[in-house]
C-alpha cells in the first residue's frame, strides 16, 4: 500500500490545521502565532482586563493548549514589547544613526521610526499604552525613557552646532517628536494610498518646527 501524501505545510508563523473529534478541524498555533493573537487581544481589551480564558477563546484552543506554550499573559506580554522595543533600538544602532552631523542622524531616526511604527503596529500600539502596572510594564516604559533620552541629547548636539534653532528644550523636542510620531497609531491604518511616503512626509514636517530659517 503507497504512504498517504503529506500534509501541505501551513502558513508562516502558525502550523497546519489538525483533526480533533467527529473530523472538526481546529486550529493548532506555534508560539509567534498565538502571541500576534495576544497582542490582538490586548489592544482590544487592555492587558489588565484580558484574561487567558479570553486569550484561549480568541485563539479556538483550550487554556492547557495555550499554556503548552507560555507560562503565562504576563510572558505574552514580554515578547510583545521585547518585539517592538527592539525595533526601536534597533534604528539607534545603525550607521546613520550614529555617524555624521547630528541633525541628519535625528531626521534618520525619526523616519526609521516612523517605518518601524508602520511595519509593527500591533506591538508598537500596545507598547504606547502600558501604563507600569506590572514589572514587564515598568521596564517597558524605563526603556521607552532611555529611547527619548538618546533624542534629547541629539537635539541638545543640533543646538550646540547651530543646526537647531537657539533655545529649543532638548527634553520639550524630544517629547514633541516622540509624540507625533506616536500619535500614528491612533489613525494609520496599513495600505493607505502614500503610506510609503509617510516616513519623509513626517520628518519634514516635525523638522519644520525645530530647524532655523533658511
Amino acid at each position: 500500500m503507497s504512504a498517504a501524501p503529506a500534509q501541505p505545510p501551513g502558513p508562516p508563523g502558525r502550523t497546519r490545521r489538525a483533526r480533533g473529534g467527529a473530523g472538526a478541524r481546529r486550529p493548532v498555533y506555534d508560539a509567534q502565532s498565538l502571541l500576534a493573537v495576544a497582542v490582538a487581544e490586548f489592544n482590544a481589551r487592555g492587558y489588565d482586563a484580558t484574561s487567558m480564558e479570553d486569550l484561549s477563546r480568541a485563539a479556538g484552543i483550550t487554556k492547557s493548549s495555550f499554556y503548552h506554550h507560555v507560562s503565562g499573559k504576563e510572558e505574552l506580554l514580554r515578547a510583545a514589547l521585547e518585539r517592538a522595543l527592539d525595533g526601536l533600538f534597533g534604528i539607534l544602532a545603525e550607521p546613520a544613526a550614529q555617524n555624521g552631523p547630528a541633525l541628519a542622524r535625528l531626521r534618520h531616526i525619526i523616519g526609521r521610526q516612523v517605518e518601524v511604527l508602520t511595519a509593527e503596529l500591533p506591538y508598537v500600539t500596545l507598547l504606547l499604552r502600558v501604563r507600569g502596572n506590572t514589572e514587564t510594564e515598568r521596564w517597558a516604559l524605563a526603556r521607552r525613557r532611555a529611547f527619548d533620552a538618546t533624542i534629547a541629547s541629539l537635539v541638545a548636539e543640533a543646538v550646540e552646532d547651530g543646526e537647531v534653532r537657539a533655545g529649543v528644550e532638548p527634553w520639550l523636542a524630544a517629547r514633541l517628536l516622540s509624540g507625533t510620531v506616536n500619535s500614528l497609531v491612533e489613525w494609520y491604518r496599513p495600505g493607505r494610498p502614500g503610506s510609503e511616503l509617510l516616513p519623509a512626509r513626517v520628518v519634514e514636517m516635525v523638522s519644520a518646527g525645530i530647524v532655523p530659517p533658511a
